[in-house]
């Protein structure tokens, strides 16, 4: 049986538990059989100044799942050329693991911007995607009648990477809003400060 693995890509600046909710939902509830972290060292569309080191990142998001054998954390982006994208990973992926069959996981909002993205329709034409709502945004499926798209309603929270960054910069407490492991941990380093 070839294993399904889902593959939610991010910078994970740092993760949260908007980021756990949604992947626990997809490891769960769907027909995925894993769901792997993949933290990318750096997006092409955002700037590579406000990240912290991935290797930091990638241990922060690795101490949030440790306990979950359906999540994983992969460092596969940071060993190829920079910035990352999407499609690359996902062919190096497929070469390096054969037996299993790799479907994105992204938020509804990307589709308004896929046609930006490299090599899209390749991604569209061979990918299954796994697009989860996301609230504000109306999911376009205009073009994309050909598109293995897979549309799900996961429970989710309005947190963002860049508010925790911002209450980390002002001393102004993130409890609650990442997983323990995390918070304990930037207690005692902030990497982000």
């Amino acid at each position: 049986m070839v294993k399904k693995i889902g593959l939610f890509f991010g910078s994970f600046n740092p993760i949260h538990i908007g980021h756990l909710i949604i992947a626990n939902y997809m490891a769960t509830q769907t027909d995925l059989d894993e769901v792997w972290f993949v933290v990318s060292p750096h997006n092409p569309l955002k700037k590579k100044s406000s990240l912290a080191h991935e290797r930091d990142r990638q241990h922060l998001v690795e101490i949030s799942i440790k306990d979950n054998e359906l999540l994983r954390c992969s460092d596969i982006e940071f060993y190829l050329p920079q910035p990352s994208y999407t499609i690359d990973t996902l062919i190096h992926l497929k070469e390096k693991f054969p037996n299993y069959r790799f479907c994105p996981i992204m938020g509804g909002d990307n589709l308004k911007t896929i046609h930006k993205w490299k090599n899209f329709d390749i991604l569209l034409r061979d990918y299954d995607i796994y697009l989860y709502n996301r609230p504000g945004f109306d999911i376009d499926k205009k073009g994309l009648s050909d598109a293995k798209i897979h549309f799900f309603e996961s429970p989710q929270i309005t947190i963002t990477s860049t508010y925790i960054r911002n209450c980390l910069k002002e001393n102004k407490s993130i409890q609650y809003l990442v997983p323990e492991p995390v918070y304990q941990y930037l207690k005692e380093d902030n990497i982000f400060g």
